[in-house]
C-alpha cells in the first residue's frame, strides 16, 4: 500500500504496531499527542494531533490506503472526559476516511462493549451490544458508527474487540488473552484481506478456554497461535476461590464490570493486584 495511517501510535498497543505497518506500506504516518516518537522507521513520519480535530484528522488521512485506529482514553473515566477522544475522535476518523476515499478503518474496540454477558456464554461477534462502562458505551458508538459508514457510504471497517492485551496475570486471563504477537497477526489480517465490508472480530489468542467465537470473521485468515493453558493451574491458585455473583468474576467485562460508571476500571485493576 502506498500509506498507512495509525493513530495512539504512544500507546501500549500503537507502538507495537508501528513496525509491522510499517512493512505494510510505502508511507506509515504515525499520530498522537506527545511531541515526537523514537525510532522511527525509514518510511514513517510522526505527526502530533488531536482526534477530536476534524480538520487535523483530514489532513492526516489525506491520500491514505487505510487507517489504523487505536487512538483513544483506554480506560473508564466520566463521560465528559471520553466524549473528545473516544466518541468525537470516533466520528471525526471515519468522517475524514470518508472524504479522503480510504478504503477501510481498522478500529480497536473492546471486549467492554459486550463486557455485561456472562462469561459462561459462548458469545459470538453478532450478539447485541451490552457494554460495561461509559468506556464500553464508546466502542459501542464506534461500531455502530462504522456499520453505518459502511451500509451508507461504502466505507469498510474492521472492528477488533481485544479482550486481555497484556501479560497473563489473573484467572480471567487463561480464557481472555490476547498475545502482542497475535495482537499483530489480527491487525495484518484486517489489513491485507481484500473485501471485509463490515466486520467485528475478537482480539483473543488460541486459548483452550477462550470465552468467545470468531466463526463469523474466519475469512479473515486469523489464527491465533497462542495459548495460556500453561498459565491456568497457576492463575488459578494465584485467584483461590472466586465469587460467581461477583461481576468482576462472573462477566466478560471482568473488574470493569464491576467498577461504578466513571471510575478507574485500570486502577481498580492495579489496586486488586497490589492487595495480593
Amino acid at each position: 500500500m502506498k500509506k498507512l495511517v495509525l493513530t495512539g501510535a504512544a500507546g501500549s498497543l500503537g507502538s507495537r504496531l508501528r513496525e509491522p505497518l510499517a512493512r505494510m506500506c510505502e508511507e506509515l504516518v504515525s499520530t498522537d499527542q506527545v511531541e515526537a516518537l523514537e525510532g522511527l522507521a525509514e518510511n514513517e513520519r510522526y505527526v502530533k494531533a488531536d482526534l477530536a480535530d476534524l480538520g487535523a484528522m483530514v489532513d492526516l488521512l489525506e491520500g491514505a490506503d487505510m487507517v489504523v485506529h487505536f487512538g483513544a482514553i483506554p480506560d473508564e473515566a466520566p463521560f465528559e472526559e471520553l466524549l473528545g477522544p473516544n466518541f468525537i475522535g470516533a466520528y471525526t476518523v471515519w468522517e475524514a476516511a470518508h472524504r479522503n476515499g480510504v478504503r477501510r478503518v481498522i478500529y480497536a474496540s473492546s471486549i467492554h462493549a459486550v463486557g455485561m454477558y456472562p462469561k459462561t456464554e459462548f458469545i459470538g461477534t453478532d450478539v447485541p451490544h451490552r457494554p460495561d462502562t461509559f468506556y464500553g458505551l464508546s466502542k459501542c458508538f464506534a461500531e455502530n458508527l462504522g456499520r453505518m459508514y459502511w451500509e451508507k457510504r461504502g466505507l469498510e471497517a474492521v472492528c477488533l474487540r481485544i479482550l486481555s492485551a497484556s501479560d497473563v496475570g489473573n484467572a480471567r486471563a487463561v480464557g481472555s488473552w490476547l498475545s502482542y504477537g497475535d495482537l499483530i497477526h489480527l491487525v495484518e489480517r484486517s489489513v491485507d484481506t481484500p473485501i471485509t465490508g463490515f466486520t467485528v472480530v475478537y482480539g483473543v489468542s488460541n486459548n483452550d478456554r477462550a470465552p468467545v467465537d470468531n466463526t463469523k470473521a474466519s475469512f479473515l485468515g486469523y489464527r491465533p497461535r497462542d495459548n495460556a493453558e500453561p498459565y491456568a493451574e497457576e492463575m488459578f491458585a494465584k485467584g483461590g476461590v472466586l465469587d460467581p455473583k461477583d461481576p468482576m468474576h462472573m462477566c466478560q467485562g471482568g473488574p470493569f464490570a464491576s467498577v461504578n460508571l466513571g471510575e478507574s476500571g485500570v486502577a481498580f485493576i492495579k489496586a486488586m493486584n497490589k492487595g495480593k
